[in-house]
């Protein structure tokens, strides 16, 4: 398959275009954009459900690699649990006097499959990168240098960061070349990524293997009664999905779906067939969904719950008991299982909706000190001002494939899309206009930003949202409203964080005065 359209994909766009009918202007504008640049959105008439759809994950139909019918996905090979899943290493800082750390673009080998060297990226290292940790209130240091042989940036994602250092399109680093940032920590505990983010090769940098984490922690956090060894009851955990070719190769221009490229092949840390060991104890996992364009449902093959304790950007002011829980591409959510309750006479494993095997766990008769999660750990808050406030930002998501646009545009560097000013919160309203063929999920990403969920289809959003996000799921036809405030100064982007339309353009930029 080409890395463009195919013909009948070009012929259903055209309907598409047509069915829809968009409503851009000769002159290019999108419908309802105002006079002041700010875009509009859709037509106040239109309505959408009441609850958001749990599934709905795109799919490759009848047209080889083509998301042609939206509903199905290429179907993941279940773990055999026959290798300990790798556990990233935290990086050491550079300085005993301050947080300093260098962070290198690089190529390597990694033996992903017995015998075999597969191609890769990582950062620090052959494939992924190691866990940065940060303190709120501290300054930090980082030192970027770019060994690729292509250009690329460093973006940190869900970190509230001045625009310069942001790492999105317009910080480019050329192959040799360096660059150094330096900014305050403001924000609360968190686990956040960073991945690079250059204008049309994001997808593919990030296919093989430019992903790492970040830890951050206050002293709120500190005090609660959390499981916080590492490796040991408190493990991160990067799913993606890949497609190898017959020599175990990521050969991402063979399988490249402009539609969001999925595989069949599960990779945790990017360990194949992996199993995770743990005692009869509470165990925490921060779940990073980190593929291009699979989203993933996490359950218990046991019909066990956890507790969900934490979202994108923070942690939850209660636990939350769940059954399952579905997270779209960069979403992050913290969980914690409780082993000693989960029947051990039974493989007990990590699945997704369609039962598939991610992570069997091999629980051994080791008890550790009983941990008591606090029915309370956080103030979050959404104020009654916050929800008397205005919609000032309109945001329509629409299209597939490589006609995907942000009310009806495509990303254009020169163009300043919104201005928003420092300090001020606005809220922003999402719509996801369904196509012809129904719509797929598109999951919106804002940087520099936390944001709050104000409402879902204008009902408040379920428990385990009401917390810091920078991702949110929108389902085609529905309608999210966003309490937003930037903290610093810059152009940040906004965009779907299906990686492959955000290179197609399917992304705009904000200007914070």
């Amino acid at each position: 398959m080409d890395r463009k359209s195919s013909a009948m994909g070009a012929f259903a766009l055209a309907l598409v275009i047509i069915l829809s009918a968009c409503g851009i202007s000769e002159a290019g504008e999108a419908p309802g954009q105002n006079s002041d640049g700010k875009m509009g959105m859709h037509d106040d008439s239109m309505n959408g459900n009441s609850e958001s759809p749990q599934g709905g994950e795109m799919g490759m139909g009848g047209m080889g690699n083509q998301h042609m019918d939206h509903d199905d996905v290429a179907a993941l090979d279940s773990s055999s649990g026959d290798n300990e899943l790798n556990i990233p290493p935290v990086l050491k800082s550079d300085s005993t006097e301050e947080t300093k750390y260098t962070v290198r673009a690089k190529m390597g080998e990694t033996e992903i499959f017995d015998g075999t060297k597969t191609q890769t990226y990582g950062y620090n290292g052959d494939f992924l990168g190691p866990v940065l940790q940060f303190e709120k209130g501290e300054t930090v240091t980082i030192n970027l240098i770019n060994e690729l042989d292509v250009g690329t940036t460093f973006h940190w994602h869900g970190l509230k960061i001045p625009g310069e250092a942001d790492g999105g399109p317009h910080n480019v680093i050329e192959p040799g070349e360096e660059d150094t940032i330096k900014f305050e920590v403001t924000q609360e505990a968190a686990t956040l990524w960073f991945h690079p983010h250059p204008d049309g090769d994001t997808s593919e940098q990030v296919y093989k293997g430019l992903a790492g984490l970040i830890y951050i922690e206050d002293e709120n956090i500190k005090e609660l009664d959390l499981p916080d060894d590492y490796g040991k009851n408190d493990f991160p955990l990067i799913f993606q999905d890949r497609t190898f070719d017959e020599d175990k190769q990521l050969n991402y221009d063979a399988v490249m779906n402009e539609d969001g490229t999925v595989g069949d092949v599960s990779l945790i840390n990017g360990t194949v067939n992996p199993k995770l060991t743990v005692g009869q104890e509470k165990v925490r996992l921060r779940l990073l969904n980190g593929s291009n364009a699979r989203n993933y449902t996490f359950k218990m093959n046991t019909g066990d719950t956890f507790a969900q304790i934490a979202t994108d950007g923070g942690l939850l002011n209660e636990p939350v008991e769940m059954e399952e829980l579905t997270l779209t591409p960069s979403e992050r959510a913290e969980i914690v299982i409780d082993f000693s309750k989960i029947d051990d006479e039974r493989d007990v494993a990590l699945v997704n909706d369609s039962d598939d095997i991610l992570l069997p766990f091999e629980v051994t008769d080791e008890a550790a000190a009983e941990i008591d999660i606090p029915d309370k750990m956080n103030q979050f808050s959404v104020t009654e001002a916050e929800k008397d406030l205005p919609v000032t930002k309109e945001v329509e998501l629409f299209g597939m494939m490589d006609m995907v646009t942000i009310n009806g545009k495509k990303f254009d560097p020169e163009r300043i899309d919104f201005t928003q000013e420092r300090g001020v919160t606005e809220v922003w309203e999402i719509y996801n206009k369904p196509d012809m063929m129904g719509g797929m999920i598109h999951p919106f990403h804002i940087h520099g930003a936390q944001f709050k969920t104000l409402s879902r289809d204008g009902e408040a959003p379920p428990r385990n949202e009401r917390g810091w996000k920078d991702t949110i799921s929108v389902s085609p036809d529905e309608t999210v409203r966003l309490a937003v405030q930037f903290n610093d100064k810059g152009v940040y982007m906004f965009h779907c964080h299906i990686l492959e339309h955000e290179d197609n353009g399917m992304m705009g930029q904000i200007k914070v005065e």
